[in-house]
C-alpha cells in the first residue's frame, strides 16, 4: 500500500510538471485548408506562413508553451522563405513524412505552348519571372548548354575546351546572360562566370570567378557553357528569353506538354532560423518533410574561408544563425540549387539527423564560423600576419562560431552538381563538431572537409565515405587544411617560427580532432588527406581501401591501428620536430615520403607486406620493431578486413575493430545506400617482380632478369638499378649517382638486391657511403653522401 501511494504521488507530480512546463499547442496545415481556418485538425490552415503567423500570436499570449505545427500530406509552395525568430522558441514543424510532404521553392505555371520548330515548343511567361530551374513532372530539366549533358562524362557531365571559343561565341545572337563554368587551373574546385558582353577581339567578357579562394585561370580543357539559346539542341533542354519573356523547351521523350506539370524555381532559401547572441533562437525542430526546387546561388556574394582553398556563399536552403539545441531530422533534401544546410556563426547543439540529401547544387551540411572570431586571420594562400603584429593568445576571440553540433545518420550523395568546391560536410572556424554514421559518396571533391585548425575538437566516426574527388584533383575522401597562425607560404619562415615557438600550432588547433572507425576510399586522391599545416589529429581504427593516408607538414598527428589496403603512409614535407606518431598500422607498401626534414616522434610496430618495404623505413632508424607478412584478412571479398587470430599484425599490437558499423544505420537508408567498390588486393610477394622503391627520393629496383643483365652490361643478374634521380638528393651531389647506374657494392659489401642495399644502409653510421657501380658498362668507384 505504501509503495502504491508513493507511485500515485509521483504520477500526480509528473502530470503537473507536464501540464505546467511542457504544454503543447498543436496547429495543422493542409494544402486544402480554407480561409476560415483556425489551425485545428478539422480546419487546418491552408499555408505554412499562416500557421507561423498564428504561432507568433499564441506565443505572445503564452510564452512557455511548446507549439507544434503539423504539416499534412501535400505540396506546399512558398512565396517567401519562412523566418523563425526567438519569438518562436520551442517551435516544432513536423511533416507527415518526407514521402508525403513537399516544401517547394518553385511555383506552378499554367502555360499555353506553341510549336517553334519540329522539336522545340515556346510559350510566354510573366514579365517579372526569372528562374534557372525548370521542373517537368517532378524532374529537373537541362538549361540549354554546350556540350550536351552526358551523365557518363566526368567533368560537368560534359566539358569541352571550345565552350567559349571566339567561333562559338560568334555563333550566338545574344551571348549576354550565358553562364561559363570551368574547373580551377589545378582542378582545385571550380569557377563560375556570367558573360556580360563580347570584346572587340571576339572573346567573351566575364563577370564572376569569386567562388574559389585559390586564384587561377579557368582550366583550358574542362569547360562548359549554359543558358544560350543556340545551344538548345537536344531533348530535355530549355531556355528562358528574359527580354521577350519567352520559354523555349525541347520535351524529353514521351513528355506531353498539355498534361505535364511545369514548375520553375523562384526562391533560393526556404527556412531561415535566425537569432543573435543576445536573443537566441532555441529548441526548433524541423522534421518529416521533403525540401525541393530552389534557385542556384553560384553567382551570389562569396567570402574566403581563411587561407583555405574555399570561398563560400553564406546561405542555405535551411539557414541557422544564433541558435541553440535545434533539430533537423528525417527530412529529404533534393533538387536544390545551392547549399542545403548552412550553420553560420554562433550555433550550439544543432543536430542534423536521419536526413536524405541528394541531387543538390552545392554542399550538404556546412558549419562556418565568423572570421571575427579568429585571432590574426589571413584570407588567402599567400597572405600572412607578421609575428610582431600577431595576436598570440590561443583560442577564439569571440563566440561567433558553431560548436557542440552533430551530423548523424544522414545519407548524402550526388551533391556539388554545379559547384565543385563543395563537401558532404564542411567545417570551418568551428569547434567540437561530431560527424557520425553518415554515408557520403558520388561527390566532386571531399566527402568531409575541415578548412582550418580553428579550433578542433571534432569527432569523425563510423562514416562511410567513397566515390569522392570525382571531378577535381589533389584531395581526399577526407580533406583538411591547417593554414593557421603558425603557417607561412615561405617554408623557411615557417620553420623558423615553429622552431622558436614549438607549441604555436595549438594557438588555433586548441583541441585534438579525432578520426576513428571510418571507412574511406578515394580513387582520385588520398583516402585521408591532411594537407597544408593540418595539426593536432588522432587518427585510429580507420579502414582505407585504396590510396592510404597523407600527412603533409603539420604537428602532433597520431595515426595508429589503421588498415591501408593496397597503399601506405604518405609523409610529405614534415617538419624536423613534427611530433608525429605512426604505429600499430597495417600497410601494403613502403612509405611514400616526399621532402622530409625529420621522420617524426615514432614510427614503429607496423606490419608491412614484405621485407623490402619495411627495410626502407629502417634506414632512418624507424620501424625497428615492425614486421612483415600477410595480414591474413578474414573476408576481404565482403569488405571485412579484420585479421585472423594467427595474423602477424596482432603480434605488433594491432587490434581488430568493427567492420559492420560504417555509414548509415537507419534501416530505410541501409537499403538505399551504396557501398564502396571492393578492392582487388595486391600480391605482397616479392618473387614475381622487384618493386620500385624510393631511396633518398631516387627510384631504385633490383636487377631481376637476363634482359636487364644484358642491357646494363653486368656479369650476372644482380645489383640495384638507379631508375631515376632527384637532382637535389644528397646521393646525386658532387658527381654522385646518375640515372642508369647499377650499384654492385656498398661499403665493400656485395649488393645483389635491394634488401642487401638497405641492410648496408641500416648498418652505416656515417653520412657517406662508398659504392662500386656499373656505369655505361664500366665499373666505377664513387663516394656519395647519404645526408
Amino acid at each position: 500500500m505504501k509503495n502504491l501511494l508513493l507511485l500515485f504521488m509521483c504520477a500526480v507530480f509528473m502530470s503537473s510538471c507536464t501540464s505546467k512546463n511542457e504544454k503543447i499547442i498543436s496547429l495543422y496545415v493542409s494544402n486544402s485548408g480554407t480561409t476560415q481556418a483556425d489551425g485545428t485538425e478539422k480546419q487546418p490552415f491552408g499555408h505554412l506562413k499562416e500557421a507561423i503567423a498564428h504561432a507568433e500570436k499564441l506565443r505572445v499570449e503564452d510564452k512557455n508553451s511548446a507549439i507544434e505545427i503539423n504539416v499534412l500530406p501535400g505540396d506546399y509552395y512558398l512565396e517567401h522563405a519562412i523566418h523563425i525568430t526567438p519569438a518562436l522558441n520551442g517551435l516544432t514543424i513536423k511533416g507527415a513524412g518526407a514521402d508525403q510532404v513537399r516544401i517547394k521553392g518553385s511555383k506552378v505555371l499554367d502555360l499555353n505552348w506553341d510549336t517553334f520548330n519540329e522539336n522545340i515548343f515556346v510559350t510566354s511567361v510573366a514579365e517579372n519571372l526569372d528562374f534557372d530551374q525548370l521542373i517537368v513532372n517532378g524532374t529537373p530539366q537541362i538549361l540549354a548548354r554546350y556540350p550536351n549533358y552526358d551523365e557518363a562524362s566526368q567533368y560537368w557531365q560534359g566539358s569541352a575546351p571550345d565552350a567559349i571559343s571566339k567561333e562559338r561565341v560568334a555563333s550566338w545572337k545574344k551571348p549576354e546572360g550565358a553562364y561559363f563554368h570551368a574547373l580551377h587551373g589545378g582542378k582545385w574546385g571550380g569557377f563560375h562566370f556570367k558573360i556580360t558582353g563580347v570584346n572587340e577581339d571576339g572573346t567573351a567578357i566575364l563577370e564572376g570567378g569569386q567562388q574559389n579562394n585559390r586564384g587561377s585561370k579557368p582550366h583550358e580543357e574542362f569547360r562548359m557553357v549554359e543558358n544560350v539559346f543556340e545551344e538548345l539542341d537536344s531533348p530535355g533542354e530549355w531556355f528562358l528569353d528574359t527580354d521577350a519573356h519567352k520559354l523555349y523547351y525541347w520535351p524529353a521523350d514521351k513528355t506531353t506538354l498539355k498534361t505535364s506539370k511545369i514548375e520553375v524555381a523562384v526562391l533560393k532559401d526556404l527556412i531561415q532560423v535566425i537569432g543573435t547572441l543576445e536573443n537566441l533562437v532555441k529548441d526548433i525542430t524541423i522534421s518529416g518533410m521533403t525540401f525541393q526546387h530552389t534557385k542556384r546561388t553560384f553567382m551570389e556574394e562569396y567570402e574566403p574561408l581563411l587561407r583555405s582553398d574555399w570561398s563560400i556563399y553564406r546561405g542555405g536552403v535551411l539557414f541557422f544563425e544564433g541558435t541553440e539545441n535545434c533539430l533537423v531530422q528525417d527530412n529529404e533534401f533534393t533538387n536544390l540549387g545551392g547549399n542545403v544546410i548552412m550553420v553560420s556563426k554562433y550555433n550550439k547543439g544543432l543536430n542534423v539527423k536521419g536526413n536524405h540529401i541528394h541531387e543538390n547544387g552545392a554542399s550538404a551540411v556546412s558549419f562556418v564560423g565568423d572570421a571575427s572570431a579568429v585571432r590574426s586571420p589571413s584570407f588567402n594562400y599567400g597572405q600572412f600576419v607578421s609575428f610582431s603584429e600577431m595576436d598570440t593568445i590561443s583560442g577564439p576571440k569571440n563566440e561567433l562560431y558553431p560548436r557542440d553540433c552533430v551530423v548523424e545518420d544522414n545519407l548524402i550523395h550526388r551533391i556539388g552538381r554545379i559547384e565543385k568546391q563543395t563537401a558532404g560536410v564542411e567545417i570551418a572556424m568551428a569547434m567540437d563538431i561530431t560527424v557520425r554514421h553518415n554515408s557520403i559518396y558520388d561527390v566532386p571533391r571531399a566527402g568531409i572537409n575541415i578548412g582550418d585548425g580553428t579550433w578542433g575538437g571534432h569527432i569523425l566516426e563510423f562514416n562511410d565515405v567513397f566515390n569522392t574527388v570525382l571531378e577535381t584533383h589533389d584531395h581526399g575522401s577526407f580533406n583538411s587544411w591547417g593554414r593557421d597562425r603558425f603557417w607561412h607560404p615561405k617554408r623557411k619562415v615557417m620553420d623558423s617560427l615553429t622552431t622558436a615557438h614549438p607549441d604555436m600550432y595549438t594557438w588555433d588547433a586548441v583541441k585534438t580532432t579525432i578520426i576513428r572507425n571510418n571507412r574511406f576510399r578515394c580513387d582520385h586522391g588520398w583516402d585521408i588527406d591532411l594537407d597544408d599545416g593540418s595539426s593536432n589529429y588522432h587518427i585510429y581504427n580507420n579502414l582505407m581501401l585504396n590510396n592510404g593516408l597523407k600527412l603533409r607538414e603539420g604537428f602532433n598527428r597520431v595515426a595508429e591501428n589503421n588498415i591501408m589496403v593496397n597503399n601506405s603512409l604518405h609523409p610529405h614535407v614534415w617538419f624536423a620536430n613534427s611530433q608525429d606518431v605512426f604505429k600499430h598500422n597495417i600497410v601494403a607498401d613502403a612509405y611514400q615520403d616526399v621532402g622530409l626534414q625529420g621522420w617524426g616522434k615514432e614510427l614503429d610496430y607496423n606490419l608491412f607486406p614484405n621485407e623490402i618495404t619495411m627495410m626502407k623505413s629502417q634506414i632512418y632508424d624507424r620501424d625497428l620493431n615492425s614486421t612483415y607478412g600477410d595480414p591474413k584478412f578474414k573476408d576481404p571479398a565482403n569488405l571485412d578486413f579484420s585479421v585472423q587470430e594467427d595474423s602477424p599484425a596482432l603480434k605488433i599490437g594491432f587490434k581488430n575493430f568493427p567492420m559492420d558499423q560504417f555509414g548509415v544505420q537507419k534501416e530505410s537508408f541501409k537499403t538505399l545506400a551504396k557501398t564502396p567498390e571492393i578492392p582487388i588486393l595486391k600480391d605482397p610477394s616479392e618473387k614475381e617482380s622487384s618493386p620500385v622503391v624510393a631511396w633518398l627520393r631516387n627510384n631504385i629496383k633490383s636487377v631481376e632478369s637476363p634482359q636487364e643483365q644484358s642491357a646494363y652490361g653486368l656479369n650476372s643478374a644482380e645489383g640495384v638499378i638507379i631508375l631515376s634521380v632527384w637532382k637535389n638528393s644528397p646521393a646525386a651531389q658532387d658527381n654522385g649517382i646518375k640515372k642508369g647506374d647499377v650499384i654492385l657494392q656498398a661499403d665493400g659489401k656485395p649488393v645483389k638486391t635491394i634488401q642487401d642495399f638497405f641492410k648496408i644502409n641500416v648498418e652505416n653510421t656515417t653520412d657517406e657511403m662508398d659504392l662500386v657501380i656499373m656505369r655505361n658498362q664500366s665499373e666505377k668507384t664513387i663516394k656519395i653522401k647519404t645526408n
